[in-house]
């Protein structure tokens, strides 16, 4: 098949790059993400190409013609070229002479089916020429029009070469996805997932967060709890429904909209910790799901601005949205979204007291100065934040001397 001239190609990102690559390695193709995002009329910020030329080839030629390579990963034969600050990467045409449900041991091949034929999902294997010609060995184009994610080949052979690709599968099934889910790849899937439990954590929270991030994602999140997936990535379980019904049903504050952790939390049944630990996630993302999910206060309809200070004095105004969002009902919207516009609107609020003002005028450092400090903070949120820095020193003396810390 060939497309329509320009079909979106010259619409890239990095196309100048790409031009200059295709002058020197003119047999190249267009494989992979983006030949599908083409297809779909969707944006594609990466470029990879394919060649039959071994990667030492590949780099001679481009060194040649006085354009950067990185050797990023050769045993895998990719190359990438860094051309006008725009990385693409060419990856020699490959056959798996070995798999073991996570790696593959690969060889080189001229034979551009051959290396079709190893990718996972039929929108996935199609290639373009410079010329716009489409090479579509799988129906590829027929299964991105009809919004069928299909295995190349058979369903349980792809998951035996990487188990990996069962997540891969969901991912796409939720971007790329609009009718039933491939019967054959459900129940291949269903009679894999004791391989899941092979997959490092990195790999398993990398598909899972760009799941959760799909803009619709809750058919597929039901069809892998259906299947006994999500209880099986995560400690505690998993609460598939829940996640759906806000994602329905309430608006997430936009601050948040993109947050993966977030919808992480509305989805995991068990206690922070372990789900942490099993997905491996960062210290950051590890600190903010404890923080979502821990027991502490959070903006919800109806609360007066002296509430709402309290909290914003202490926690940051998107953490704390995301906790109401979590925490709401899923009853009067109008109030919730009232609620949010009220803690946008409000500068957090800064104890107006220091330990240096307390020292300044004779008060001695040491413990009862940190006690003194905490319980003027304390009387300052109890009264919604309003008390400046006068009021408060007035207070803090007064306790001091209560305490007898200052002389009456």
């Amino acid at each position: 098949m060939t497309l329509d001239a320009g079909f979106g190609v010259s619409r890239l990102a990095g196309k100048d790059a790409l031009d200059q690559v295709w002058k020197v390695l003119p047999e190249a193709r267009l494989v992979g993400g983006v030949v599908r995002d083409l297809l779909a009329g969707r944006p594609s910020m990466d470029i990879d190409l394919a060649t039959p030329l071994p990667p030492d080839a590949v780099i001679q030629r481009l060194s040649q013609a006085g354009l950067r390579t990185i050797p990023t990963g050769l045993a895998h034969g990719t190359v990438t070229a860094l051309v006008l600050d725009h990385p693409i990467e060419i990856t020699t045409l490959r056959r798996d002479e070995a798999t073991d449900g996570r790696h593959a041991v690969v060889a080189w091949t001229t034979d551009w089916r051959e290396d079709a034929a190893r990718r996972d999902f039929t929108i996935n294997a199609m290639s373009l020429t410079r010329d716009g010609v489409l090479h579509d060995y799988f129906g590829g184009a027929a299964d991105l029009a009809a919004g069928h994610v299909r295995f190349v080949g058979l369903a349980s052979k792809r998951i035996e070469e990487d188990a990996l690709r069962m997540l891969r599968y969901f991912r796409f099934q939720a971007r790329y996805g609009t009718g039933a889910p491939d019967r054959e790849a459900v129940d291949a899937i269903a009679a894999a997932l004791p391989a899941l439990d092979g997959l490092s954590a990195e790999r398993v929270w990398s598909e899972l967060r760009r799941i959760l991030l799909a803009p619709d994602p809750a058919a597929t999140l039901l069809l892998m709890q259906s299947l006994g997936v999500l209880d099986r990535l995560l400690p505690g379980g998993a609460a598939a429904d829940r996640l759906v019904r806000r994602l329905a049903h309430l608006a997430i504050p936009e601050e948040v909209a993109g947050d993966p952790v977030l919808r992480l939390a509305a989805l995991v049944r068990g206690p922070a910790g372990p789900v942490a630990d099993a997905l491996r996630l960062s210290r950051a993302e590890a600190e903010q799901l404890a923080a979502l999910l821990a027991d502490r206060p959070a903006p919800v309809a109806g609360l007066d601005d002296a509430a709402l200070r309290r909290m914003l004095a202490d926690e940051p105004a998107s953490l704390l949205l995301g906790r109401g969002w979590l925490r709401h009902d899923g009853g009067n919207p109008g109030g919730w979204c009232a609620v949010c516009a009220r803690l946008r609107a409000m500068a957090p609020p800064v104890f107006p007291l220091a330990g240096r003002d307390l020292l300044a005028i004779g008060l001695p450092a040491g413990p009862a100065l940190g006690r003194l400090l905490a319980a003027t903070r304390g009387w300052w949120l109890q009264g919604g934040c309003s008390a400046d820095h006068a009021a408060c020193l007035a207070h803090c003396l007064d306790r001091a001397r209560e305490a007898g810390v200052l002389a009456k």
